[in-house]
């Protein structure tokens, strides 16, 4: 998986940083903290943001294995990452997720992800968990988007818009039928079901009038997502047009809701 650019992934990155849940990232490193080394594998790594943002909380031997199947981001990965942690091993490998990734899973220690569960259909998400269980290996799942959008100031066509841009959060994101904001609740649950502890709490970003660069982005991406999936067209335009003028104003809010959770098996 990926399907996204640098460009976005280096915006979104310290909204990412920013929302992470305080009480999950506590909670690794206390499951943690009696290790001298840590094996990671993390599940479409981009440019490798979950490691900048928790690889201080783990034991100072860390190996990483950075999976994604774009070329592009994984050579930003290997820059970037290797800057942020000098002393970690770290290597990156170009895979398709929807394919055989349970083998990459053999002598890891931990798994993480960061933004992906939305994208993955229920059977893939099942693939994980019995593949987490068989290994008796934690996760940490970060910013799973959970399908709650705030926009202000309100205007009469948000709800239509946001609706449709959920919708199309359950289009096949090359998983199968993805699991959208169903995912934030439907993940949790399904580990509890196979035996896994889970400490779970919200990651929103709150975006205000400093942050015109991103909600920009934010908001081109609900139209065109609303418009693929049939919206009117010129309705849309309206709406981008006065939702934009909003944040060119410095009167836009945007919160978007996320879930984190980290879950460790029984036995682990």
């Amino acid at each position: 998986m990926s399907g996204f650019s640098t460009q976005w992934l280096e915006l979104r990155e310290p909204y990412d940083r920013a929302a992470r849940n305080p009480v999950v990232l506590s909670a690794i490193r206390a499951a943690l903290a009696d290790r001298d080394a840590i094996a990671v594998v993390d599940l479409g790594c981009g440019t490798g943001s979950t490691l900048r943002a928790i690889s201080p909380l783990l034991p100072a031997r860390q190996n990483w294995l950075l999976l994604d199947r774009d070329e592009a981001l994984l050579a930003a990965a290997r820059i970037q990452t290797k800057a942020a942690n000098s002393a970690a091993t770290i290597a990156t490998k170009t895979v398709d997720l929807a394919d055989q990734f349970e083998l990459m899973l053999d002598g890891a220690d931990l798994i993480t992800m960061s933004a992906l569960l939305d994208l993955v259909s229920a059977a893939w998400l099942d693939r994980l968990i019995e593949a987490a269980a068989q290994r008796q290996l934690p996760i940490y799942a970060a910013l799973s988007y959970d399908g709650q959008v705030t926009l202000a100031p309100t205007n009469p066509h948000d709800a239509a818009a946001l609706a449709a841009f959920n919708r199309h959060q359950r289009t096949d994101k090359g998983f199968g039928p993805a699991l959208g904001p169903g995912a934030a609740e439907v993940a949790p649950e399904r580990l509890r079901r196979m035996g896994f502890t889970v400490v779970e709490g919200s990651s929103d970003w709150h975006l205000g009038a400093a942050d015109h660069d991103i909600q920009m982005e934010m908001l081109t991406g609900f139209a065109d997502a609303a418009g693929a999936m049939g919206m009117s067209a010129s309705i849309l335009g309206d709406w981008l047009a006065a939702r934009r003028a909003h944040v060119a104003a410095g009167l836009s809010t945007i919160r978007v809701g996320h879930v984190d959770f980290f879950g460790v098996p029984a036995c682990a």
